[in-house]
């Protein structure tokens, strides 16, 4: 039953009844105009059954961080290895080409793990972009990481970028397009054609680091 595909979202703001998938939470939300009847959204949802088991169905499996898991991080192949050792009083972890060495006294460190791989990330998408602001002679006045579910960037009109940190587990093409994408609304503040041209420009490559994250970029959200 299509009950139990979807989850129910009452709204205030929405005009009409929508699919919407959440990839974090991995299911299918309903959402609901208040003034629907649940009767009404659900025949809605009948009429859309192939495409919620469809996209239910092609969801990447989740990849926790856990012992010997291999994650990619900023286009590079990195194992996770963590050691054991109740002796010690925190956690702590150094990579090693391309393996991540986590020693810790906690059964669960993927809370910490996490906390690692943001700095990571904040590092690797700052620099990214500090080089791309260069070249249009733009300064960036911040840049923040986030755990966004829609927007994998935005830019301010004082120039303050950000970024979802789950970016970097996209190939290297995807993760440049995205912050070619936001350096480029320093100048142009819009998507006109000005903006794309800039955009492409940034990009080391436009055409196929786009595709990725358009038909892709769900699959961040299976980390963690």
């Amino acid at each position: 039953m299509i009950e139990d595909l979807v989850t129910v979202k009452r709204s205030k703001r929405a005009k009409r009844v929508a699919l919407r998938l959440d990839p974090i939470e991995r299911v299918i939300n309903l959402v609901v105009p208040n003034r629907m009847s649940i009767k009404k959204a659900y025949s809605f949802a009948q009429q859309h059954e192939e495409w919620v088991i469809k996209t239910l169905d092609n969801l990447a499996p989740p990849m926790p961080f856990t012992d010997g898991a291999i994650i990619p991080v900023f286009g590079d192949s990195v194992m996770i290895k963590i050691e054991h050792n109740q002796a010690l009083k925190r956690t702590t972890m150094k990579q090693y080409d391309d393996i991540l060495i986590v020693k810790t006294y906690m059964d669960d460190p993927s809370n910490r793990i996490t906390a690692h791989l943001k700095k990571l990330a904040h590092k690797g998408l700052a620099d990214m972009a500090s080089e791309k602001a260069e070249i249009i002679d733009k300064t960036i006045s911040s840049l923040s990481v986030r755990d966004t579910k829609t927007r994998w960037g935005s830019c301010s009109t004082d120039g303050r970028l950000s970024f979802s940190w789950r970016l970097m587990f996209a190939p290297y093409d995807a993760i440049d397009y995205v912050v070619a994408h936001e350096v480029a609304h320093l100048v142009y503040m819009d998507h006109s054609k000005d903006f794309w041209a800039l955009c492409r420009n940034l990009s080391s490559n436009f055409v196929e680091g786009k595709y990725w994250m358009q038909n892709h970029g769900n699959e961040l959200m299976r980390y963690g």
